[in-house]
């Protein structure tokens, strides 16, 4: 759908301006798909990020401050998705060997299960989603990535 028929507007002070606009509403588009499938599994997209995050570094333990450096969403209040993934027994919070004052979090074989599971739901929605070849989707992250040149 073009953006014009989606946000019912065309006007637009000139095309970067548009691009704006379009990856704003393209980012959300895709977050509202992302959460519809994550909702079947009781999960948020804050909370699968943190998975996510957690997988990578797994069997490894990693701190509550090394997770937050690592979101997409970089204002996420990390610790209340800890604290509701360990209600649903997806992690468990230990303090850090090294520093007791340090909490430290890993995946549960329930968390790996779910995550495993997710994600497979989560990459064929990619797969449908994303229509685009390997040189486009090149081309796409340089011009993202360019955008982003002075974020810090």
């Amino acid at each position: 759908m073009k953006l014009e028929q989606a946000i019912k507007s065309h006007k637009f002070r000139n095309e970067v301006h548009k691009a704006g606009l379009n990856i704003l509403y393209t980012a959300w588009w895709l977050k509202t798909i992302m959460s519809k499938e994550l909702k079947e599994y009781g999960l948020t997209h804050e909370q699968y990020n943190v998975l996510r995050i957690l997988k990578g570094r797994h069997p490894q333990q990693i701190c509550v401050k090394e997770i937050a450096c690592r979101m997409i969403e970089k204002n996420s209040n990390v610790p209340r998705i800890i604290d509701r993934l360990e209600t649903k027994k997806l992690v468990k919070r230990t303090s850090s060997d090294a520093d007791k004052r340090e909490t430290v979090i890993v995946l549960t074989p329930a968390g790996i299960n779910i995550l495993e599971h997710s994600t497979e739901r989560i990459n064929k929605i990619m797969d449908a989603t994303f229509l685009i070849d390997e040189k486009k989707a090149v081309i796409l992250n340089n011009i993202l990535e360019a955008i982003r040149r002075d974020e810090k």
